[in-house]
């Protein structure tokens, strides 16, 4: 039996939380879901600069754990723009930083 997956801690809820290619319909393209704690990886190494190490430790995982997070968050990122795919940000196992926001928690609502 697989191991529940701990809450990963994150800054805050998105603010935003659809993107897409500009002049299509949001009906005609396919989606990627992007989860809020694969969204918190990518600001943290890739917009912050954090080292992987300081950004696991930051979203409560261990480095492996932060690393897989951070590999699915930049497969999706890059099959949304090879592909021309909306990225729909939501869901995940996350817990919101105590302080910042209201410890609001998500959870995956499918797919």
């Amino acid at each position: 039996m697989a191991r529940p997956k701990i809450c990963r801690t994150v800054c805050c809820e998105p603010s935003v939380n659809y993107f897409k290619p500009r002049g299509i319909p949001l009906t005609e393209l396919d989606r990627v879901n992007l989860a809020v704690d694969e969204l918190e990886a990518l600001r943290l190494k890739d917009f912050e600069g954090m080292e992987q190490e300081k950004a696991a430790t930051t979203m409560n995982v261990s480095q492996p754990t932060f690393h897989r997070i951070l590999q699915s968050a930049h497969s999706k990122v890059a099959d949304a723009l090879v592909n021309g795919k909306a990225i729909r940000i939501e869901g995940g196992e996350y817990v919101v930083k105590e302080g910042r926001h209201t410890g609001k928690r998500g959870r995956t609502g499918g797919r």
